[in-house]
């Protein structure tokens, strides 16, 4: 791959939102508002907090929040979704976005096809497997602190 070929693409990012009964008649939050906040949080860090190598083009948060039942919680759980165009130098620095939890979908703008060297695709791979470790790490840490 050219090192000065920059790649487009269009990520989608769904926000999940459980909504919290309240205590009496005060404090409840249905899960559709959770949802929206946390989208507007993670909407925040991502314009104000600088990625090396990525430069965010547009946030799309005009798609509308859904809900759907979770059987492992058995409660429903709502959904808001985000659709960010990013403009990456590499294929390495989008696996940050790939390989989060709220990921969907990936539509690859620019360019057309991409031709990779062998070191490169041994760094690519290499960098996949650094993040899957990284992500069980994570997920590991959150559900054995519970």
């Amino acid at each position: 791959m050219s090192p000065d070929t920059e790649i487009r693409v269009r990520v989608r990012l769904d926000f999940k939102g459980q909504g919290r009964p309240g205590r009496f008649l005060f404090g409840g939050k249905p899960g559709d508002r959770a949802a929206e906040e946390v989208r507007e949080q993670q909407v925040a860090l991502l314009r104000n907090v600088p990625v090396q190598g990525i430069h965010i083009e547009d946030i799309d948060m005009s798609v509308d929040v859904y809900t759907v039942w979770d059987d492992v919680n058995e409660a429903e759980v709502a959904y808001a979704p985000v659709i960010i165009s990013i403009a990456a130098e590499n294929i390495e620095d989008l696996l940050r976005f790939i390989a989060r939890e709220d990921f969907r979908k990936i539509e690859v703008l620019e360019p057309g096809s991409i031709v990779m060297s062998r070191s490169d695709l041994e760094r690519f791979l290499f960098k996949v497997g650094e993040e899957i470790k990284s992500h069980i790490a994570y997920l590991e840490r959150k559900y054995n602190s519970r």
